[in-house]
């Protein structure tokens, strides 16, 4: 008993089990949680290292290469590039993807161990970050403070962070900026050189003093008691009267030498929002965690908490990440009920029965829900990958079950009985049926078997789809043939006679459509060869339009969030770069209303801020996040308001560089504004440096780039001391005992912690500030030897100026200087050839090479994999079609409807203006399997109306005839179904926009000329074969005829 004919008889089992499947879907639903992409681990490790005063070749020297070195033997490593600053140095590793991360962290760790001992005094532990989805912010927040603001951080960190730590799924929260508690000890070197006394000697004083010692313990009569020796200063106010040595026999205090300022430390980075100090947290989630619900969470506590806390303190909400999920699901969401009220309707316009389109409609949620069902027990989320997944399904979950009832209401309208009907109806098409669902099985399978960031992001698209489509066949094969058994009945003769105004109407246009079909086949049966020959020409125009449509990797998604990037002259010290920040933020509200809030940052990392190192940081750079309205209110799009943005700060002279960023950088690059970076490779900076400006300047004059400009700031100026080391060896000293001294004085010793309350704050000792602000005061240092001698810096080094490069960056273990730049309206493709063509003219000499990175490179890596996945889904294709036909020649007509349906894509993009992106190419690449449905479902039944003996003409009209209704309605509930897709405007739609043009353009184009060209093309070889069958015939004729006596 085959499988409908069994649930045309068990209709209640056949209920049953579908109504459990619904159940399992709801069920896995309301388990689901909500995130904007699936969790992807990118394949980055991420080594900080902070080397407290070294300059940046210092480091690239004494840090950087040690730990690139050792980390270049690191397996599956793709790529290593390093960047070295001032003060602290970043190794980046790049795996392949699909690397276990888990593993190559270990060998990482395992790597750094062996250098540790290695690396300069004084260099603080590497700290190794492996990079996630869940390391994108969930929420950020700007908070400011006026009285306050001294202890804002330790507010923040006590009443915000430690509360909000408990909320179920929150994996970090991190402080950024505020100002931090700090015990400086400020010595006078006249007191000290008067008292014979040193820095180092009061550190030791102070790290001796300060301290708790468990003694051991005592056994009083039958008690044993622990003994304890609590030094720990109880306050600040103990250090003045700390004895710190001896001097004529009387004690020297702390006071004598030195004052005691329990105040704030220096700032290295500032944080600002809307001209007012401030500090930013951000709140990460853990691995697999609801990212809607914790956000809920987080803002339905937080004004509980804030309550508590002093009114001066205000706190906004910078970046929501979890608003913009909402929105963006939202949107996804009516997408697909559009799309399923669109699908219903074009059923029943072309059925004119309310209960066959039940009956079809029903399939829709039926198929949709094994999706969640999936999600569930895969451990995946409801995100935009999974929710477009089902948009794109639910046009196509139908078409095989409109193929089974329209046959079905055929058979029924011959006058067959509904239980008849029903399975002799499906037992005509099933076999096209599964050929048709097989192939687009064949289309999204392999998108689970992609690599890089692109089968990593549709890896659970291919999986849903797939699973859908196979469930909805399913479901058309079952489901549908019972239902029209129970539901449908025949229709009287003269039921046309009978049926309302609107339903004549539409049987008329209908008739009307059949007839004119026909006559056109019967016209194109006689010119085929013109048909042929007509649609060829079409195709090979159609791609001279290639060239003129724009190409990037991503679109770029309106969220409301922009950031800027400002460079002003190197060495600018941070007071002059705040009052600039200023004035930056003034203008930029006055000529922008639609923006909402400000936050802006300036000055370098340290220890504390090691997520601020990982962006752009240093005294003379501002960075700015600017918050928009939401889309709805404001006139302007995200890209209009960069732009104008942009024009603003441009026209301060004091901007010697910047970056404007719409859509900023959260989110790893999806969604992003793309970028296009250009490494030129050589050791000698000075001439990658030179070779780096000429390329600026050539592609600033390439259409469509916009902020080029060189990522490595000028040379700037500092001090270094040259020690004589004969010198110092006549003293009994050397290098590393002189630079100590000097580094104790000017940057200051740690001596201990203070501890108070369960926090520590450093006890710092060094010069006081107006004993340490010019050369003459560097040349007095008083340097001590072992001996008890002192001597004057002046008299054993000297101080000479040089010009040291800020930021050297690394690709490779080779010297690289970037050149990037962003996307105005271009094409991508278009701006890297200008940019191989400016590198030709260019000239370069042997030593110095040059390579494209960014988007552009991860842009060349998908589409080479988009391009093997094209030809992979074809070949499967013509397989499955093979293997059902038994035949190698329908599957190659059914197949030539493909170039057309490109064709349709390249016109849909060019009229729209949309770019040819990852998205549509996916789109494009998922016709192929749309595409060749309609073409299955019209070849069978041209097959099976030869096979009853009609012949070949007849059978193409009479079968383009009768299959003419069931192609149109599976491609117009395809291309309706992806309509709202590509009309949406909510948030996040610009992601899915241009997947729903490219299938529709390519689906609307490939369906009317494959109505055409396959017929002809059918006719044509079908002439052929009986051509070359009566040659072979008269062959066969004359041997025998020879044989004949």
């Amino acid at each position: 008993m085959k499988i409908y004919e069994a649930a045309v008889r068990k209709p209640i089992t056949t209920l049953l089990l579908f109504t459990g499947v619904v159940l399992l879907g709801l069920f896995s639903y309301q388990r689901l949680s909500i995130d904007l992409y699936p969790e992807i681990d990118p394949p980055y490790i991420t080594v900080f290292t902070y080397y407290q005063g070294a300059n940046a070749e210092d480091i690239e020297t004494n840090v950087t290469r040690l730990i690139e070195d050792n980390l270049n033997t690191v397996s599956k490593l793709k790529r290593l590039s390093t960047s070295s600053h001032d003060n602290y140095s970043i190794v980046w590793m790049e795996f392949e993807w699909g690397t276990n991360l888990d593993d190559a962290t270990n060998s990482v760790r395992d790597a750094l161990s062996r250098i540790q001992r290695k690396l300069p005094t004084g260099t603080e532990q590497p700290v190794l970050f492996k990079f996630s989805t869940n390391l994108i912010p969930v929420l950020l927040f700007s908070v400011t403070a006026k009285e306050s603001y001294p202890a804002l951080r330790e507010i923040i960190d006590d009443q915000i962070a430690n509360p909000l730590n408990r909320i179920d799924g929150v994996g970090a929260i991190s402080v950024t900026g505020g100002a931090k508690r700090q015990i400086r000890v400020e010595a006078d070197p006249a007191k000290l050189e008067a008292y014979h006394m040193t820095i180092e000697q009061i550190g030791a004083v102070i790290q001796k003093e300060n301290l708790n010692l468990p003694a051991g313990t005592l056994d009083i009569g039958n008690m044993n008691y622990p003994l304890r020796v609590e030094g720990e200063f109880s306050g600040s106010a103990v250090l003045p009267d700390l004895v710190v040595g001896q001097f004529g026999g009387k004690p020297i205090l702390l006071r004598d030498v030195a004052r005691v300022n329990d105040s704030l430390a220096d700032a290295t980075l500032v944080e600002r929002r809307d001209g007012e100090p401030a500090l930013r947290f951000t709140i990460q989630k853990q691995s697999g965690a609801n990212s809607v619900k914790i956000a809920k969470e987080v803002l339905a506590m937080l004004p509980e908490l804030q309550r508590n806390l002093p009114p001066d303190v205000k706190i906004e909400v910078l970046y929501n990440q979890a608003e913009f999920i909402q929105n963006s699901i939202s949107s996804l969401a009516e997408t697909v009920l559009y799309a399923g009220l669109f699908v219903a309707l074009v059923i029943l316009f072309f059925l004119g029965r309310w209960r066959a389109t039940f009956i079809i409609v029903l399939t829709i949620p039926v198929s949709l829900i094994v999706a969640f069902i999936y999600l569930y027990l895969t451990g995946n989320s409801i995100n935009i990958i999974s929710l477009s997944s089902l948009s794109i399904a639910i046009g196509m979950v139908v078409d095989d079950a409109i193929v089974v009832l329209e046959n079905i209401t055929s058979h029924l309208e011959r006058g067959s009985g509904p239980r008849e009907a029903a399975i002799y109806g499906t037992n005509e098409v099933g076999l096209a049926v599964m050929a048709a669902t097989l192939t687009v099985v064949a289309v999204f399978l392999p998108l689970t078997m992609t690599t890089g960031i692109s089968g990593i992001m549709f890896k659970q698209l291919g999986w849903s789809v797939t699973i859908v489509i196979l469930v909805s066949v399913v479901a058309a094969l079952t489901l549908t043939p019972m239902l029209a058994s129970k539901l449908l009945k025949a229709r009287p003769k003269d039921f046309r006679a009978t049926s309302n105004v609107v339903q004549r109407g539409i049987n008329r246009i209908l008739d009307a459509l059949d007839n004119a079909y026909a006559t056109t086949l019967t016209w194109v049966a006689k010119h085929r060869a013109v048909v042929i020959w007509s649609s060829a020409a079409i195709f090979i125009l159609s791609l001279f339009l290639l060239p003129m449509i724009r190409t990037e990797f991503m679109p770029v998604s309106d969220n409301s969030h922009i950031t800027a990037t400002i460079t002003t002259v190197t060495g600018a010290r941070t007071d002059y770069t705040g009052e600039l920040a200023d004035r930056l933020e003034a203008a930029i509200r006055k000529e922008n209303p639609e923006i909402a809030l400000i936050a802006s940052n300036y000055g370098t990392a340290d220890a504390d801020n090691i997520f601020a190192a990982f962006g752009s940081v240093g005294t003379n750079i501002i960075n700015l996040d600017i918050k928009l309205v939401k889309p709805e209110a404001r006139k302007r799009t995200m890209n209009e308001v960069a732009d104008r943005i942009r024009a603003v700060l441009q026209a301060f002279p004091e901007v010697e560089q910047l970056q404007v960023t719409p859509g900023g950088n959260n989110g790893g690059g999806m969604g992003g504004a793309p970028s296009i970076d250009v490494n030129v490779i050589g050791y000698d900076l000075d001439r990658t440096t030179a070779i780096a400006e000429r390329l600026a300047e050539k592609m600033r004059a390439i259409p469509g780039t916009r902020d080029v400009k060189v990522k490595r700031d000028p040379y700037k100026m500092e001090y270094n001391i040259d020690f004589d080391r004969h010198k110092l060896a006549e003293y009994g000293l050397n290098t590393a005992t002189a630079a100590t001294f000097v580094r104790d004085r000017i940057y200051g010793m740690r001596a201990s912690k203070f501890r108070e309350d369960g926090k520590e704050y450093d006890i710092v000792v060094r010069y006081d500030k107006p004993f340490r602000e010019t050369l003459a005061d560097v040349e007095n240092i008083q340097i001590a030897n072992a001996q008890g001698g002192t001597i004057r810096l002046g008299d054993v080094a000297r101080i000479e100026q040089f010009l040291a490069p800020p930021t050297i960056e690394r690709e490779n273990r080779q010297r690289i200087v970037t050149v990037t730049c962003g996307m105005n309206n271009g094409s991508m493709a278009t701006i890297v050839d200008g940019i191989h063509q400016a590198m030709t003219e260019l000239d370069l000499p042997n030593d110095i090479g040059y390579s494209i990175g960014g988007t552009a490179k991860d842009q060349q890596e998908s589409s080479g994999d988009m391009l093997t996945l094209l030809v992979l889904v074809i070949v499967l294709v013509y397989i499955m079609m093979a293997s059902q036909f038994e035949s190698f020649k329908s599957p190659f007509i059914i197949m030539l409807s493909l170039p057309f349906s490109f064709s349709g894509v390249f016109i849909a993009l060019l009229i729209t203006n949309s770019t040819l992106n990852l998205i549509s190419m996916i789109g494009a690449i998922m016709l192929v399997g749309i595409v060749v449905k309609n073409g299955i479902v019209l070849v069978d039944y041209i097959n099976l109306l030869k096979a009853r003996g009609y012949a070949t003409l007849r059978a193409v009209i009479e079968g383009g005839r009768s299959r003419l209704r069931p192609v149109l309605m599976t491609a117009l509930t395809t291309a309706l179904g992806m309509l709202p897709l590509a009309l949406s405007r909510g948030e996040g739609s610009e992601m899915w926009k241009p997947m729903g043009i490219a299938v529709i353009g390519g689906l609307v184009f490939s369906t009317i000329l494959t109505l055409l060209v396959i017929p002809a093309v059918y006719a044509t070889m079908a002439a052929s074969s009986a051509r070359g069958m009566r040659r072979r015939q008269i062959k066969q004729l004359k041997r025998e005829q020879q044989r004949l006596p």
